[in-house]
C-alpha cells in the first residue's frame, strides 16, 4: 500500500483501541493525535497532558510520530528493524509504503508505549 491517505487511514485505526482513555487534540484529514488528558509529574514538573502517538500526511510520506521513546529509550528494542529504518530522529517515522509486516510492527510499538504509560501512571 502507498496511497498516502490510505497508509493514514490504516495507522489510524490501530490508534483507535486507545482512544479512549486517550483523547486526540486534532482529528482532521491527514492530521491525527492521541494525549493522555490527565495531571501529572514528570521529572519534577506537572504536566496536564501527555502526548502518546499521532499521524500527519506530508509530502511524500505518512510521518508516524511515537512519543513513548522520549519517556524511556530502551522501548527502541520493541522496533522490528523494518520499523526502525523507517526512523527519522528520535521518534518520528517517514512511512512510504506499507506491507501487513509493517502494520503488525506499528501495533506493536503501540501496545509497548501504551503499557509503559500505564506503568508510570500517564493513563
Amino acid at each position: 500500500m502507498s496511497d498516502l491517505q490510505a497508509i493514514f487511514e490504516a495507522v489510524r485505526s490501530l490508534l483507535a483501541p486507545y482512544a479512549p482513555p486517550l483523547t486526540p487534540k486534532r482529528d482532521e484529514p491527514g492530521y491525527y493525535d492521541l494525549w493522555s488528558v490527565k495531571d501529572v509529574v514528570i521529572e519534577g514538573r506537572k504536566r496536564r497532558e501527555v502526548y502518546f502517538a499521532g499521524l500527519i500526511i506530508q509530502g511524500g510520506y505518512v510521518g508516524f510520530y511515537f512519543m513513548p521513546v522520549y519517556a524511556d529509550v530502551e522501548i527502541k528494542a520493541v522496533f522490528a528493524p523494518e520499523l526502525l529504518k523507517l526512523l527519522k530522529g528520535k521518534s518520528c517515522f517517514h512511512v512510504k509504503a506499507l506491507t501487513p509486516e509493517l502494520l503488525a510492527q506499528i501495533e506493536a510499538a503501540l501496545k509497548s508505549g501504551y503499557a509503559l504509560y500505564q506503568q508510570r501512571g500517564w493513563v
